[in-house]
């Protein structure tokens, strides 16, 4: 599966705790190999980003993405549960 981060993703991933980028880095192996592994809890956004899909991280942290073209991850957004709200669609 080929990654694509935005620029967005690039921003938020800087300033997120060190222990949360280490818990991306190890599950971002797991997403590539598997994206429905359960230790991933993937699921399906509803409302303004039903385009989007989201995998946990430790504390309430969320990874938020979109598939533009098969067998292709767009890595949109990184924080906390409040991306959601935030993010804008």
């Amino acid at each position: 599966m080929k990654i694509n981060l935005s620029s967005h993703f690039k921003r938020a991933y800087q300033k997120i705790p060190r222990h949360i980028q280490k818990d991306f880095d190890a599950k971002i192996a797991i997403f590539i190999k598997n994206l429905r592994h359960p230790s991933l809890k993937t699921h399906k956004l509803q409302g303004k980003h039903q385009s989007c899909l989201a995998f946990r991280l430790r504390d309430g942290f969320r990874v938020l993405f979109e598939f533009p073209a098969p067998n292709t991850a767009d890595l949109l957004d990184i924080g906390s549960r409040d991306i959601y709200r935030q993010r804008k669609k």
